[in-house]
């Protein structure tokens, strides 16, 4: 089995377990809303009262953590199966960075619950009711957000550069040098088994430093994936935490899914026609 096979094997299943995680977190917000206890303190602090939600918030990052962890071990063996999964969906591909969701994408989902939570409780919270969600996030929880969000984006910029001179290193000299021999020797049609055998190692042996540098800037980006998400979390309360998970893992299943049927019914058409 390649390593992209055993990948996807643990994609599908890791996807089971994001569902499961995303059931109990409706549940825990739904519990919450029902209690009506939204006398929630601002600033990322814990009320008391959600505790119970604590241990659900840190299993569901673990899980994550998990993800991030096996997705590694695959990458040492294979960046380009993981740069180029055949797990996702075409429409997913379109919108990846760097082999998976780009950082700062959580600060949009962040900044876009939180919108559609405080439209239509405006009123309770102009009458100086807090309503404990996404819509109720204090001065001090927006600056510290802002703050993480210039952060990673410089991130975001250095992993950029760093990828784009790897892109180009396979326009540098040595690989030039290697395709114009290689052409020479092809359109010469006198080449061996054995001098077939040299270039395949020349091959491998002029692509093996950049894939290396692949395999560390996939390791970085998925660094920077996991500590945002982390750390936005770090900045919302308990059940402020509990909202933007369940935005996070509806959005990563539902796009899946979209991506999931568009294909489905683009290989029917094609089978339709053919």
């Amino acid at each position: 089995m390649g390593e992209s096979e055993g990948f996807q094997k643990f994609f599908e299943c890791w996807l089971v377990e994001q569902k499961r995680d995303l059931e109990q977190l409706v549940s825990a917000v739904k519990t919450h809303r029902q209690d009506g206890r939204s006398n929630t303190n601002q600033g990322g602090e814990d009320n008391h009262n959600h505790n119970h939600l604590r241990p659900l918030i840190q299993r569901v990052i673990n899980h994550y953590e998990h993800y991030y962890k096996v997705k590694s071990r695959y990458g040492k063996r294979d960046v380009i199966a993981m740069l180029t999964p055949s797990w996702r969906s075409k429409i997913e591909d379109a919108f990846m960075w760097i082999g998976g969701w780009r950082p700062s994408m959580a600060f949009h989902l962040l900044y876009s619950k939180s919108g559609l939570q405080l439209e239509p409780r405006l009123s309770e919270l102009l009458s100086g009711l807090k309503t404990g969600d996404l819509g109720d996030l204090s001065p001090d929880q927006l600056t510290r957000i802002d703050e993480l969000q210039r952060k990673t984006i410089r991130e975001e910029k250095e992993l950029d550069e760093k990828h784009a001179q790897v892109q180009e290193s396979v326009a540098d000299a040595s690989m030039v040098e290697l395709s114009h021999m290689v052409t020479e020797l092809t359109r010469a049609g006198d080449e061996t088994m054995e001098e077939h055998g040299l270039q395949d190692e020349r091959v491998a042996s002029a692509l093996a430093p950049k894939e290396k540098a692949m395999v560390d800037i996939l390791q970085k980006a998925d660094d920077l994936r996991l500590s945002t998400l982390k750390e936005v979390v770090n900045i919302l309360n308990l059940i402020q935490a509990a909202h933007f998970l369940t935005a996070a893992a509806e959005l990563h299943l539902r796009f899946h899914e979209w991506g999931m049927k568009r294909d489905a019914a683009a290989a029917a058409a094609v089978h339709h026609h053919a």
